[in-house]
């Protein structure tokens, strides 16, 4: 009886807390994948918005000038090539007849052009995203296209870019960034369910059905699902839609991929505290037989292993003769060792690998703790500008360098109170509880000045942009305080890098005024 509930109290603590993580791994992905997806959204709304934006300027150059030719090719040609946005620009006319076109090896000038997106620019005769099609060039695109008038409101026809999908794009690069290793990846679907990005680009074009998570998107949802795909991988999904265009973004990361360092971890808490276990089993069959009473106490206690006051219940046994005082030993020392290797897991899994940061799953568990306490705090959104230049001209293990050296950096320059996580790729978060807006503001630009001036070999000189926010603020959540940093980050990368810039709504812990924003 001794031997049979000590060898099931030990499989159940073990299987319970594998299940424990599982789970809570599980949990954190999806979380992620679904912050993940949102976050692309917003990058491929802004540069939907973007396009847009340059069609309209460029439109109205267009139609002050739409007798002069010269100005119309040098108007087609800039926003062909000033930003690389589209793949080609054109001037229509209202008779569908192409007035000018970028690049010229289209050959397409002077002719009338009928492919579906070209009819539908004329047809509704307003700024407008189409549907996929096959283009005049034998191109699968999309055409983002703006209307012109003359003076008097007669309609002269239109501006319009293409995009790509099946070649290299401005789009195609944008997602393409996010493709992983691992497995994970993203892809894009339109209204009629059709693949607008994919990994594989031979299945962009191609109309899926029978899939939940694409209808749910479609349906303009976001959230969450554990599905299984088309090669039959379990995947856990986050997915959200674009605001900007009838699109849904779906990225999937696969369950093997996110259980596989739990179950090393587990594997090796296991090998390590078999030869205990199997020694103290050992033992305890060997005594039972001869001893009763200390026995039967000690088999008592042990069915309840995963107490945390299991080591004292075993001190408490009278153990009146050597044989039984050693098999209380042994059994303390299991105890310990299976303790101790649950805590090293859980310390792992609250832990950044590459700079021994904590991750998002320890700083959501920081940032609940404060609110709950209602301490007040800034958040430092803090990102490497351009870091992907990094990762092409030096190769990615020098990117890792960088990153773990940025990471001793701001842990040098911030407070021992202050907590510092890496929350994915080349961004990093402080929380600095008590903070005031111009002692956040002070804070964020030691950090930026310390990295600018830290040599990285072989790399040289790195600079970081930084948001700061600020809680508690008019009531807002953890959610929306730390889109707040995100939005501040992105005004500073937007206005040159290299900068602090601090959320004008935050106000700190007193009645300072604002820090500084630059």
């Amino acid at each position: 009886m001794a031997l049979s509930a000590t060898i099931v109290t030990f499989l159940n603590s073990f299987y319970s807390s594998y299940q424990v993580q599982k789970q809570q791994l599980k949990s954190e992905t999806l979380k992620s994948q679904s912050a993940y997806a949102a976050k692309l959204v917003s990058a491929t709304d802004r540069f939907l918005q973007s396009a847009q934006q340059q069609l309209a300027y460029s439109a109205s150059v267009i139609e002050a000038n739409f007798a002069n030719p010269a100005i119309l090719t040098q108007e087609v040609e800039r926003l062909k090539r000033q930003t690389d946005s589209f793949n080609s620009t054109v001037i229509v006319l209202a008779n569908g007849i192409v007035k000018d076109i970028s690049p010229k090896s289209l050959k397409l000038t002077g002719k009338k052009l009928d492919s579906y997106g070209a009819l539908q620019a004329l047809s509704v005769k307003e700024p407008m995203i189409s549907e996929p099609y096959t283009s005049a060039a034998n191109n699968l695109i999309i055409f983002i296209s703006h209307p012109l008038f003359d003076a008097n409101g007669g309609y002269l026809g239109y501006l319009g870019g293409s995009i790509y999908l099946k070649r290299a794009s401005i789009l195609h690069d944008l997602l393409q960034v996010h493709f992983h290793k691992d497995g994970s990846y993203l892809y894009v679907v339109d209204k009629n369910r059709r693949l607008l990005y994919h990994p594989d680009t031979s299945r962009i074009g191609e109309q899926v059905y029978n899939n939940e998570v694409i209808e749910a998107v479609l349906s303009g949802n976001h959230g969450t699902q554990q599905l299984i795909n088309s090669q039959n991988k379990a995947m856990l999904a986050g997915y959200a839609p674009l605001k900007t265009a009838p699109w849904g973004i779906i990225t999937q990361r696969p369950l093997e991929a996110t259980l596989e360092p739990l179950d090393g971890l587990m594997i090796n808490v296991l090998q390590r505290t078999l030869p205990i276990g199997f020694a103290t089993l050992l033992f305890i069959w060997l005594l039972a037989r001869l001893i009763a009473h200390p026995l039967r106490d000690l088999a008592k206690t042990a069915n309840s292993l995963h107490s945390p006051h299991v080591a004292q219940q075993l001190k408490d046994v009278k153990s009146w003769y050597f044989e039984s005082a050693e098999l209380r030993k042994a059994i303390l020392n299991s105890v310990g060792v299976l303790q101790n290797q649950i805590g090293m897991l859980r310390q792992e899994a609250q832990t950044d690998p590459l700079t021994g940061l904590h991750n998002r799953r320890s700083l959501d568990t920081t940032l609940t703790q404060l609110t709950v306490t209602h301490t007040p705090f800034a958040v430092l959104a803090i990102d490497i500008d351009f870091f992907k230049r990094v990762n092409d001209e030096f190769g990615h293990d020098i990117g890792d360098h960088v990153l773990q050296s940025l990471a001793n950096i701001v842990q040098d320059v911030t407070r021992t109170t202050d907590f510092v996580a890496r929350t994915g790729g080349e961004e990093f978060m402080v929380i600095s509880p008590n903070a005031t807006a111009s002692s956040a503001y002070l804070l964020a630009e030691r950090v930026r000045m310390q990295v600018s001036e830290t040599f990285i070999d072989p790399v040289g000189y790195i600079h970081v942009s930084i948001g700061v926010a600020g809680w508690p603020l008019q009531q807002l959540t953890l959610e929306e305080i730390l889109k707040l940093a995100d939005q501040a980050l992105y005004q500073a990368k937007h206005s040159g890098r290299n900068r602090t810039i601090v959320d004008s709504h935050y106000q700190g812990t007193d009645s300072e005024k604002t820090a500084e924003v630059r």
